[in-house]
């Protein structure tokens, strides 16, 4: 995962997976209020800029997507990996 510096000194994640369109901002908020409501993040909050200020876990630190396709891109990899998970426990 690629990341740069934003200018206040901390971490960005940039969607791993070059989008072939256009995500909208209202799309990545859904997929947020999705991920939050399962409980699969513990916040999401758009940011000034564009950029979605995440947290995994109560006690984990704030992490910074670049953007609603970088929203995405966590949410494809969250259901990924729930999607794993279920057919080893199987």
């Amino acid at each position: 995962m690629s990341s740069h510096r934003p200018s206040d000194g901390g971490h960005a994640i940039t969607s791993r997976h070059a989008c072939t369109r256009s995500v909208t901002v209202a799309e990545a908020a859904a997929w947020a209020e999705v991920l939050v409501r399962y409980r699969l993040l513990h916040a999401a909050v758009p940011a000034p800029g564009g950029q979605w200020l995440i947290q995994y876990a109560p006690d984990t630190p704030v992490r910074v997507l670049d953007g609603p396709a970088a929203m995405l891109a966590l949410a494809a990899d969250i259901q990924h990996r729930t999607r794993t998970m279920r057919s080893r426990i199987r």
